[in-house]
């Protein structure tokens, strides 16, 4: 049985598995499709997978694509991140807001980030190893960045200390000036 709980911005969505443990470790199904459409009312095709491995005090954010843009379910495999979702719907009553959750290995929940969305995180465990699938291909010269601690949208980053960010992330642009959706 999946559980879902949706968030403060009521299509991101937080999926808890059912886990079975035993005296030899657990099992669970990372992802069923029907279970999926059953929990959450939506039918996703998801095209790619991706894993990502940081170390302690990385951020990584705010990516999005807009003319492909990313549907994605993020689980840890490895460790603890902040996880956001950045609202950039002009039309959604929660544009411009954003919405925050901590993910880890132990609990194995799992975000559902649907298109639309700027997605990024920031991870406090030593490492972090972070899988997600998405519904359309990587397509980098679609790859926009919201600048990760832009005040208009003002993410609370529960930070220790300057984050490690990536030249690209560096040169991320503020709210104003980046592509939104309609």
């Amino acid at each position: 049985m999946l559980k879902v709980q949706p968030l403060a911005i009521p299509e991101v969505l937080l999926l808890e598995p059912q886990i079975f443990r035993d005296q030899r470790g657990f099992f669970f199904e990372s992802f069923n499709q029907r279970a999926f459409m059953a929990a959450t009312g939506l039918e996703v095709n998801f095209v790619q997978d991706n894993h990502s491995a940081s170390q302690q005090g990385v951020l990584r954010g705010l990516h999005y694509q807009h003319q492909q843009p990313q549907g994605k379910l993020i689980r840890v495999i490895e460790g603890e991140i902040f996880d956001v979702a950045v609202d950039l719907r002009q039309s959604s009553p929660t544009y411009g807001q954003w919405v925050g959750v901590w993910l880890n290995a132990e609990t194995h929940h799992q975000l559902w980030i649907p298109a639309g969305f700027a997605h990024g995180f920031w991870v406090k465990s030593a490492t972090a190893q972070v899988l997600y699938k998405a519904t359309d291909y990587y397509n980098p010269g679609d790859e926009h960045t919201l600048l990760w601690n832009d005040p208009t949208v003002a993410v609370d980053w529960p930070l220790s200390g300057e984050p490690l960010l990536s030249a690209k992330d560096q040169q991320g642009k503020p709210f104003g000036c980046v592509p939104h959706f309609a």
